[in-house]
Order: structure tokens, then C-alpha cells, then sequence
């Protein structure tokens, strides 16, 4: 999931586009692409695993390769937007993204599908900051703009249920490939229609923070690579040691050179809130759990239940229908129930449906014990996600409003990537040790130990909001009604 709430700097100038359905057309169908790269290839899993060779462990970066460029260059793809022009750097990001689907469909081997991955991430980073600037742009704050952002949100919660339906149909008829081939055509037409709809906006002065963003997404990046590995090579091995090592060493120095420079990628004074830096915490264990349960939950649906890829993304309808509801219903409740108390109720209905999904085994059935721990699922995080970002965003600086919003974004892939590089390692850890002979009991094994990862995580965020919104206040004192943040946009990106 990706969250962004505000206009960016600069959207409340600039000139209305005299064709403004179009631009919303191609911002809308932009922002459709990049979320349903996050989820059409994971139904596509087991496919690409056996078509590429990937090991059980190295499987989990066809979605953390993604993730981690995506997220970690977020902010510097939003930084080049006010630098050099947001049509400029909208044209660019998809083009990136449109070669990198390309060079991905045709990948011969692992690695090469890997960096069309990572290149994939990085035109997602470029593009998606400069298309949200543009649709503020094109639209003055009042009933349209209002209007616009509903069609923007619409797009992104129901874009990873799309992804899954989407990815099963291709998997099964044609191939895996085609859920990358796809994004060539849309993205070719959309670099065309951009270049003759959107209006240029003029340069910002001002540095860009490419130390900041290098340090701290290599520095993410070996540390989940460290726990991946560990899966395979165990924690004692020299090379795991080293991404450890090499992963806190650049996260220490991302945080010195945040405090040093004149334009920080991440302004550390967003830090300073308790609120904000408990709800940054909260979003990327709440994340961290989802990734996991999609990403293994795949696994098991397919490889024990023996579903097909379209049977299986059709399986997350449940979920996906709920998160989509949640989305346009949520909003509307948090102007009358405490977000505090949204927040906690989701957190307990994620955690149970945690539980209930450690409860499978090889004997499961899809409808007596799957569709429950997505329906739990689905309702707890859709109503977790919105008051969420309301608490991170609330009583920033206006000059910091879009760094907050990305900070969201940020967190949510990382905690997403990192999240799922510890569950793998659990994961492969347990299917090691099974004591079990068939493939379908040792796959078994490995999901329910990596589910009862993901529930620890549930845990760990349930004990986040009880201690941020301190439900023991509630009985000494009415509760205070807090508007919804206006506008708040939730991007389901799975």
C-alpha cells in the first residue's frame, strides 16, 4: 500500500490543461500500471520459478526488486519533478518503465529478469510522483479537484485486485511474460499522449539529495539481501555478516548526511513527533505483514491447494474487495468515530485473521478455511490504513507536507521489502529442518512458519497503536472528534 495526502509543492499554481479528461485519462491509467506491477507477477510466482530457476529464497526479489527501487528513490523522483519540470520527468519515468517491461517479458535467466525489475522500480519512482503534481495541477482545489482525486483513489485501492485477476489470466492462457509485455503497448501510447496533453511546469531552484537516496536504499537493500541469504547460507556466513555490516554502515551514514545537507531527501525534523514516528513504525510492520500473507499465501494456494494462476488471483477477491469498500467508506467515518479506535478494532481483525491462517495444513480447503482469514484481513487493514496516515501527517509544517506523505510511501515499500526478506528467512529455515517427505507438506511447513512470522508482525502492530492511541484514555474523557484529513489518497500496492 502507498499512501500520499496533500497536494505536492506546486500544485496549487500553474495553468489548467486545456483537455483536462485526457490528462486525468493518462494519469489515471499511469498510476494503474505501476500499481499493478506490484501484484500482477506475484500470482505469477510459481511460473516464473520454474521457468527461471529461482531458488525458494531468491523467489521473494521478483517483488523486493521492485519494491526497494520504487520506494527508495521515491522522494528523489519527486525532488526531479520540481527540478527539471513534471512533464519532462512524467515522460521519462514511463519510458523507463515501459523499456524495463520490455527487457523483463524477454528476460532469458534470473538475473536479467531481476534488473528489469529494479529498472521497473526506478521509472515507478520517477513517474508516479510527477503524475499525482500534474492532476493537482490540472484541477483547482474546489469539487473538481475533489472529484479527481476520487477517480485517482478509485484506480489505486481497486488496481491490486485488478493486478491479481489480471496476472491469473495471463499466466494461465498466455504466459507469465505477458504481465509484464502488457505494460508496452500502454506505456509506448501513454508517452505520446503525454508529450501532446500535459503543460510543462517551470523549474525549482535547488539541489538534488543523491547521497541520501543512494545510502539509504543500498543500505535497505543489504540488509534484506542479508536475510534472504540467511535462508540458504546460514547466519554465520561471511557474506551475510557483510550485508549486515555494509547495510548499518550506510544507514548511519544516510542519517549524518541528512543532517547535513541543505535539501534533505528526508527532513529528520518529521522525526521529532512521538505520533509520527509511532505511525511511520506502525506502517511498516502493518505492510511488513501484508506482503508476507500475499506473497506466501500465493505459494500456498498454488502449490498445495493446487489452484491456477487465474483460480488463485481470483482467490483474493475477498480481500481485495473489502480493502477496495474500505476505501471509499472509511474516509466518511473517521469525521464521526475516533481513528484511534479504527485503527485498534482493524489491528485486532488483522491479527485474528493471522491466526486463522496459521491454521492451515496440507488437508485445508479453500472455502472453509481461507476465505475467513481474507475477509478478517480485507476489513482490519481497510480500516487501519486511512486513520493512519490522517496521525502521520497531522501538524506538519506546510513546507514538509509532501516530504511526510512521501516518507508514507517510503515506508511502506521498505517495511514491505524488509518484512518479506525476514519471513523468507523463516520460511526457508523451516522448510530445511522439515521432517516432512512430500513436496506439498514441506512447502506446508514453510508457509505456516512464515505465517507465524507474519503474525508476529500483526502482533508487534497491534502493541504499536495500543500504545499510540492509549485506549485506557478513553474512559476519563469524551472522545474528540477529528475531521478526515482533505485529501487523503490510499494506493493499494501489494
Amino acid at each position: 500500500m502507498s499512501a500520499t495526502a496533500e497536494a505536492p509543492a506546486g500544485a496549487s499554481s500553474g495553468t489548467p490543461a486545456r483537455r483536462p479528461g485526457v490528462v486525468l485519462a493518462v494519469i489515471l491509467i499511469t498510476q494503474l500500471m505501476v500499481i499493478l506491477d506490484g501484484t500482477v507477477v506475484n500470482i505469477a510466482m510459481p511460473k516464473i520459478q520454474h521457468a527461471l530457476d529461482f531458488s525458494p529464497s531468491s523467489l521473494s526479489w521478483v517483488q523486493n526488486a521492485y519494491a526497494l527501487a520504487f520506494g527508495g528513490l521515491l522522494l528523489l523522483g519527486a525532488r526531479a519533478g520540481d527540478l527539471l519540470g513534471r512533464r519532462r520527468v512524467f515522460v521519462t519515468g514511463v519510458a523507463v518503465f515501459t523499456l524495463a517491461s520490455l527487457l523483463g517479458g524477454l528476460a532469458p535467466n534470473a538475473e536479467l529478469l531481476l534488473a528489469a525489475r529494479v529498472l521497473q522500480g526506478v521509472g515507478g519512482a520517477i513517474a508516479a510522483p510527477a503524475a499525482l503534481t500534474l492532476l493537482m495541477l490540472t484541477y483547482r482545489e474546489g469539487p473538481e479537484r475533489m472529484r479527481a482525486l476520487g477517480y485517482y483513489s478509485l484506480v489505486s485501492s481497486g488496481g491490486g485486485s485488478v493486478g491479481l485477476v489480471l496476472g491469473g489470466m495471463l499466466t494461465d492462457w498466455v504466459s507469465w511474460r505477458w504481465g509484464l509485455f502488457i505494460n508496452v503497448p500502454i506505456g509506448i501510447g501513454l508517452v505520446i499522449a503525454a508529450r501532446q496533453v500535459l503543460t510543462e511546469t517551470e523549474p525549482e531552484p535547488g539541489r538534488f539529495d543523491v547521497a541520501g537516496a543512494l545510502t539509504s536504499t543500498v543500505g535497505i537493500t543489504s540488509l534484506v539481501y542479508g536475510f534472504i541469504r540467511v535462508a540458504e547460507v546460514g547466519w554465520t556466513s561471511a557474506e551475510v555478516l557483510a550485508a549486515f555490516t555494509v547495510g548499518v554502515v550506510l544507514l548511519v551514514a544516510f542519517v549524518l548526511i541528512e543532517r547535513r545537507v541543505s535539501h534533505p531527501i528526508v527532513p529528520l525534523r518529521l522525526f521529532r513527533s512521538a505520533d509520527r514516528s509511532a505511525s511511520y513504525l506502525t506502517m511498516l510492520l502493518v505492510v511488513g505483514t501484508m506482503f508476507g500473507m500475499f506473497f506466501f499465501l500465493t505459494q500456498y494456494l498454488q502449490g498445495v491447494l493446487e489452484l491456477s494462476p487465474l483460480a488463485a488471483g481470483l482467490a483474493f477477491l475477498p480481500l481485495t474487495g473489502l480493502l477496495f469498500a474500505a476505501s471509499r467508506i472509511v474516509p466518511k467515518l473517521v469525521a464521526r468515530v475516533d481513528g484511534g479506535k479504527l485503527m485498534l478494532t482493524g489491528s485486532v481483525l488483522v491479527t485474528a485473521g493471522m491466526v486463522w491462517l496459521t491454521q492451515l495444513n496440507a488437508r485445508s480447503t479453500y472455502l472453509a478455511d481461507v476465505v475467513g482469514p481474507l475477509l478478517l484481513f480485507g476489513l482490519g487493514a481497510g480500516m487501519i490504513f486511512i486513520p493512519l496516515v490522517g496521525r502521520a501527517i497531522a501538524g506538519v509544517a506546510p513546507e514538509d507536507s509532501g516530504a511526510a506523505s512521501g516518507m508514507l510511501n517510503v515506508v511502506q515499500q521498505v517495511g514491505g521489502a524488509l518484512g518479506l526478506g525476514i519471513l523468507v528467512t523463516i520460511f526457508g529455515t523451516a522448510t530445511r529442518t522439515s521432517a516432512s517427505t512430500g513436496p506439498r507438506e514441506v512447502l506446508t511447513d514453510g508457509v505456516h512458519a512464515a505465517f507465524v512470522g507474519s503474525l508476529v508482525y500483526a502482533a508487534l502492530s497491534l502493541t504499536m497503536i495500543v500504545v499510540s492511541v492509549r485506549p485506557w484514555t478513553w474512559l476519563r474523557r469524551r472522545p474528540i472528534e477529528q475531521p478526515a484529513p482533505e485529501p487523503v489518497v490510499v494506493d493499494s500496492h501489494v
